[in-house]
């Protein structure tokens, strides 16, 4: 998914990152909220707790201060402070601030305990609404306050830690369940990768949940439906191709026979495009199989050359410039296929033809074949890549042709692992670049 312009938050492409980043954000929400909670029930807890033992033991407190002497009641304070709550032999803080729950509380607590023998006040202290202070006389007329800080229970240090693992924890198995549930996913993306035009794929087990195993017993199912649709089709152009041949031929004897030199060299002329659109056509059929050829150790600069001299055999000149220098994997004979092709091509459309190869930055073989003809528009480079395609509008009419010449170069380029493109050169001219990746390639060591 791509981002909008300006917006950085974004989701992650893959479906693995995308539920691990949901279930690791709904977990982290759900171990804060359950935080939250704790604090707040505890909270509340302490808070009762704090009210209950506030009632029971200020009784005995102001009893106590109130029945010793004025002149020791200093030294009984340190005995009668708790945590929360002192007692000081003063007015106190009699500034009033904002009534809140804590302090109504503490006051009818208060009042609860010690009856109406003294007159309670009661006030939050300003900027704390969580500190407040009783005010009353004891019994003598001496001030007492009672200085009160509503607090929470305290926090065991642990906690925080037991969270924290219980998190890890949780994201560990959210890890596992994500890369369980994404497996059978990314098989089936592995085998559709595998499915190469030869459609000889890889056959997905078919066990594991029912809609694993479901989606696994489709997708074996369709390889084997669409390899017989391809059997099928080429059995079809073989069969065409061979009953063609016996008409064909008996045309070709009559043609003969014509006393019409004018006639006879048309109807031959047909009958020539007639067996190279056959053989074409069923060559193209055919290379759908390509990659039962074994793949080997061959050497392209021989091959080239090779072609090259071939081509100087039947009178046409080509230049290769460039080298390996060292052997590559790949299968021979769609190689070179691919670059008789391509060559042909060139040679039919263009002129001053040359076969360049080189190691590019990436370190992948890289092959163009250049020409000097009339090149293609720029919006149907692509499409001259298609079986039947022909752009004789803008290459030279009187060449003909079948249109199936660089559809099956295409074909065999993408089972040795190579990709073809074409470009327009700058001047004139076409550029067909074949570029095989390093993988393919062998080190002088090894080769040597």
């Amino acid at each position: 998914m791509k981002a909008h312009p300006g917006n950085w938050l974004h989701w992650p492409r893959s479906l693995f990152a995308r539920l691990m980043l949901i279930l690791l954000l709904g977990i982290v929400a759900a171990q804060a909220m359950s935080y939250a909670l704790v604090m707040y029930e505890r909270g509340l807890a302490g808070r009762d707790m704090m009210l209950g033992n506030l009632e029971k033991d200020v009784a005995s407190s102001i009893a106590i201060l109130d029945r010793v002497p004025a002149d020791e009641r200093a030294s009984w304070l340190p005995l009668l402070e708790r945590n929360n709550y002192r007692y000081l032999l003063d007015a106190g803080i009699t500034a009033q601030g904002p009534g809140n729950e804590i302090a109504e509380r503490i006051s009818a607590s208060i009042i609860n305990a010690i009856g109406s023998r003294y007159k309670v006040m009661v006030n939050a202290i300003p900027d704390d609404p969580k500190h407040v202070q009783v005010h009353l006389l004891l019994g003598d007329g001496a001030p007492l306050t009672i200085d009160l800080r509503a607090a929470g229970m305290p926090v065991s240090q642990w906690l925080p830690t037991l969270q924290l693992l219980q998190l890890a924890l949780l994201a560990i198995c959210a890890f596992f369940a994500v890369r369980v549930a994404t497996q059978p996913l990314r098989r089936l993306a592995n085998a559709a990768d595998a499915l190469g035009p030869d459609l000889k794929g890889t056959v997905l087990p078919e066990d594991g949940p029912t809609e694993v195993a479901r989606a696994s017993t489709a997708f074996n199912a369709m390889q084997k439906r669409i390899a017989g649709y391809l059997t099928e089709r080429t059995q079809i152009l073989a069969a065409i191709s061979h009953d063609l041949q016996t008409p064909i031929t008996r045309m070709r004897l009559r043609t003969d026979l014509m006393d019409d030199e004018e006639q006879r060299g048309k109807l031959q002329h047909d009958l020539d495009e007639m067996v190279a659109l056959v053989r074409e056509a069923l060559t193209y059929a055919r290379s759908l199989h390509g990659a039962d050829e074994t793949p080997c150790r061959i050497d392209l600069d021989a091959l080239l050359d090779s072609l090259r001299c071939d081509y100087e055999d039947a009178g046409q000149f080509i230049r290769v410039v460039g080298q390996i220098g060292h052997p590559v994997i790949s299968r021979p004979l769609a190689m070179r296929r691919i670059m008789t092709n391509l060559t042909d091509n060139a040679l039919k459309f263009g002129h001053e033809v040359e076969l360049t190869v080189q190691v590019n930055p990436h370190e992948e073989i890289e092959i163009c074949v250049l020409d000097r003809g009339p090149g293609i528009p720029e919006s149907e480079l692509d499409a001259v890549l298609q079986p039947f395609y022909r752009v004789e509008n803008s290459r030279n009419r009187t060449t003909g042709g079948t249109g199936l010449g660089l559809a099956i170069a295409q074909q065999l380029a993408s089972f040795i692992g190579a990709r073809l493109s074409l470009s327009n050169r700058p001047g004139g001219g076409l550029v067909a670049r074949l570029v095989m990746p390093s993988s393919q390639s062998l080190s002088p060591m090894v080769a040597s």
